[in-house]
């Protein structure tokens, strides 16, 4: 486990906005859900919302942290 936190933090180390550019696609896919299945579970859930925020986030404070 610690090797495989060294790798993915080194990978992400020179990748410092990928994951708030993964982060805002879910949140882009989200809205188009939204217009595409209006009607849908996914469409009232909002999952892909919530997941976009949570990764975009996360990804700011390891590129600070990095």
């Amino acid at each position: 486990m610690s090797k495989l936190l060294d790798k993915l933090s080194e990978y992400l180390a020179h990748r410092k906005g990928l994951l708030p550019i993964i982060g805002i696609l879910f949140i882009i896919v989200n809205l188009a859900i939204q217009f595409i299945f209006p009607f849908t579970p996914l469409a009232f859930s909002n999952i892909f919302l919530h997941i976009g925020l949570i990764i975009a986030i996360f990804g700011l404070m390891l590129a600070w942290a990095l």
